[in-house]
This record gives C-alpha cells, sequence and structure tokens, in this order.
C-alpha cells in the first residue's frame, strides 16, 4: 500500500463574511481541507493573527489533520476576512480587505527540509499580492522545481490584485495549470494566445508554449476539461442544486491532483473531481464540517 500522498497548500487563511455570518475560507484552505478529506498529509503554509478569528482558523485546520507547523500567529496583523455577496445563480462577489495576516509569510528555514518530502506544492495568484508573501511562495516553489516536485497553480482573478506579469510569473513556476473558463481570456492574453472557438485548441497552445504538463480547466455547469502532452479528457457537467458555488473550484482541484497523484485513469480523474465540487455547490460554505 502506498504512503499517503503528501501536500504543502501556500497563501491566504481568512473568513468569508456573507451576508447570514462568517466562514471559513480562503483557496488554498478550502483545498487543504479537501485534500485532507481525500487522504492526503497535508501541511499549509500561511500566517493569522492573535485573534479570535486566528485561533478558531487553527482550530478548524488541526480537525482535519492539517500540520501547521507553517501558520503562524502575528502579533501586528488582523486574521484575513473577506465580505462576500452572492447572486440569484449562486455566484459569488468578493471585498477582500487589504493588509492582513496572509500577507506577512516569511520564510522558515525548516521549509527546506519539510519539502524533501512532499509530493505537490499548490499555490495561487491572490496569495502573492503582497511583496513578502510572493517572495516566499516563489522561494518555496523554485526549490520544488528543483528537486522535481509538482507545482499546482490554482488561478483565483480577484481585482485589483493581479496583472499579466504576475500571471507570466505565477504559471512559469508551474508544472501544472488550473483555471476556469472565465479566467482563460486573461491567461491567454497575458501570453499572447490567441483564443481558438475551440476552448481545447486555446489550452492545447497554451501548454505548448509554456511547457506545462498538463491543463484543466473547469467549466461551471457544464463540466472539465483537460489536456496532455497524450490526450484531452472532457467530463460534462453533473446535475446539482446550487446553494452556492464558493470553494467548489478548490474542492475540484483537490480531486483533480488526488487522482493524480494516484495515477488514476483521466476519465476517473475528472469524474471524481467534478462530482466532489457538484457536492460543494449544494451546501452553504466551501469546507464541510465532516467528509462529504
Amino acid at each position: 500500500m502506498k504512503p499517503a500522498p503528501r501536500i504543502l497548500s501556500c497563501g491566504e487563511v481568512l473568513w468569508d463574511l456573507f451576508p447570514d455570518g462568517p466562514r471559513f475560507g480562503g483557496a488554498p484552505v478550502n483545498f487543504a481541507c479537501h485534500a485532507a478529506l481525500l487522504g492526503a498529509r497535508v501541511s499549509v503554509l500561511s500566517a493569522v493573527g492573535c485573534d479570535p478569528r486566528g485561533s478558531q482558523a487553527l482550530a478548524i485546520l488541526h480537525s482535519f489533520g492539517i500540520d501547521t507547523t507553517f501558520v503562524p500567529s502575528l502579533e501586528n496583523a488582523s486574521t484575513g476576512t473577506v465580505g462576500v455577496s452572492i447572486d440569484a445563480t449562486g455566484k459569488p462577489t468578493f471585498k477582500i480587505e487589504p493588509d492582513s495576516a496572509w500577507d506577512s509569510l516569511a520564510w522558515d528555514g525548516a521549509l527546506l527540509g519539510s519539502l524533501a518530502s512532499v509530493d505537490v506544492v499548490y499555490f495561487g495568484t491572490l496569495g502573492q499580492r503582497s511583496a513578502p508573501s510572493r517572495a516566499t511562495i516563489r522561494r518555496v516553489l523554485q526549490e520544488a522545481k528543483s528537486l522535481g516536485i509538482l507545482r499546482v497553480l490554482d488561478i483565483n482573478l480577484r481585482s485589483p490584485f493581479y496583472d499579466a506579469a504576475l500571471l507570466r510569473e505565477s504559471i512559469a513556476l508551474a508544472s501544472i495549470l488550473k483555471l476556469s473558463d472565465e479566467e482563460l481570456p486573461e491567461v491567454a492574453a497575458a501570453h499572447g494566445v490567441p483564443l481558438d472557438p475551440l476552448p481545447e485548441a486555446s489550452l492545447y497552445a497554451l501548454r505548448a508554449r509554456l511547457g506545462l504538463d498538463c491543463i484543466v480547466m473547469t467549466r461551471g455547469a457544464d463540466g472539465a476539461l483537460m489536456v496532455s502532452s497524450s490526450a484531452t479528457t472532457q467530463q460534462e457537467g453533473l446535475p446539482t442544486a446550487v446553494v452556492d458555488t464558493v470553494g467548489a473550484g478548490d474542492a475540484f482541484t483537490a480531486g483533480f491532483v488526488l487522482g493524480l497523484l494516484r495515477e488514476q485513469a483521466p476519465d476517473d480523474i475528472l469524474r471524481s473531481a467534478c462530482e466532489i465540487a457538484a457536492r460543494v455547490c449544494s451546501h452553504a460554505g466551501a469546507v464541510p464540517v465532516a467528509p462529504i
């Protein structure tokens, strides 16, 4: 029996402030919690404030069995918060507070030793909005690249915290790219790749241009699409009663990454990842309180 995959997830820890109350969130920890539920051994690189929300965030991560060695509680910063509103279709909009604890990620020399046993490093674009956190995350990625570790970039475009340069620099450090169909035009434009009427053609052009192992794209209710050097794989959307879509993409990515690590067939990987995302859409909140 193979040992459990080991994952390091880098970036923001925060609370989504919904009209009906706060919910734990942030793409890296949403991903981390779902990956842990799927059997991975997960560590998080982030920061929280010395405040009640920070303490509660750490307690939630611990309840999923997630290692928080690299999630310090900072005296001079508050745990991140995001104002969230949901439209009639369940689609969220966000107002992200500046100068949060996760903007102050610091390099820890112990990370080097930890990376030697990691199978995947996960990161996003929002977590790099500040110079200190961007430098730390990129140092992790450069070390991971030198060690031949998979590096999964999950694009999360949150205006005004990104530009074309950030997209190019982030993708250059990745080996696997996950994005949504809404994000594809900006990613393609950042690299001077014209959009094709067939999305798989655009993804093939991007993959070839950027030297990525594979690209996977979520398409909302229409499912998902993956391109690699050997094949194109498509998964139709799965019917679900949508309550809200917050965190569905993060759950999808967790299922996708665990499928890759377990060397499942591409069709099975996409089907399972879409099933996980559909279940997240069917309840309020990005992270379940128990296995889904």
